[in-house]
């Protein structure tokens, strides 16, 4: 049991690292498209991977990681602790509720099921990134209406400044995700549960 707490926390540390430079990466490849914040970026694959290699407990803590290491690196755009909070601790450690899916989508790859692992993953990775959605929406309404051009609802700005970035990675993630799952099956079907 020991061996097996260790080899979760050091995944989590990894995985959570590995989201960081791939947003990181991401965010030099936008050109600074999204001027406050935001990019298509693969790095919710690595915390959908611990969602569903170690369930809602491993994707929520590298997700939290994430999140994170953006603030404590100073590579966040923020101007309120609470929308600080919002756009990277909320917004991060919420998609590690793929995990929520983890037994499905582990069962689809054990049987080789593609049709069920794309729903499953489709699904799971949605979940996760309308919650990350929500939390980025909300900061948008509540800190950033200044933002928004003369005449448009606040609300429709933030939608859509969140949705362009959002929606293009959530796609992105989702494919990357199934695609790793069927080349390399079996880093997301061994059973390992953390209680």
């Amino acid at each position: 049991m020991k061996k097996n707490n260790t080899l979760f926390l050091v995944e989590i540390a990894i995985f959570g690292a590995l989201g960081y430079l791939l947003d990181l990466l991401a965010g030099v490849l936008s050109l600074k498209i999204w001027a406050q914040g935001g990019s298509i970026s693969i790095s919710m694959v690595p915390v959908f991977i611990m969602a569903f290699r170690w369930g809602l407990k491993g994707g929520i803590l590298s997700g939290f990681i994430l999140g994170l290491l953006q603030i404590v690196t100073g590579t966040f755009w923020g101007i309120d602790p609470v929308q600080i909070f919002l756009d990277y601790i909320v917004a991060f450690t919420s998609l590690g509720f793929a995990g929520v899916f983890a037994g499905k989508v582990s069962k689809s790859a054990k049987k080789d099921d593609l049709k069920k692992l794309i729903l499953y993953v489709s699904i799971a990775a949605f979940l996760g990134c309308l919650l990350r959605f929500l939390a980025h929406y909300s900061a948008g309404v509540i800190y950033f209406d200044y933002l928004a051009p003369e005449g448009q609802p606040v609300w429709l700005y933030s939608l859509l400044y969140n949705g362009s970035y959002m929606v293009p990675s959530f796609v992105i993630a989702t494919i990357i995700t199934v695609l790793l799952i069927k080349t390399v099956p079996r880093i997301f079907t061994t059973n390992n549960s953390i209680s």
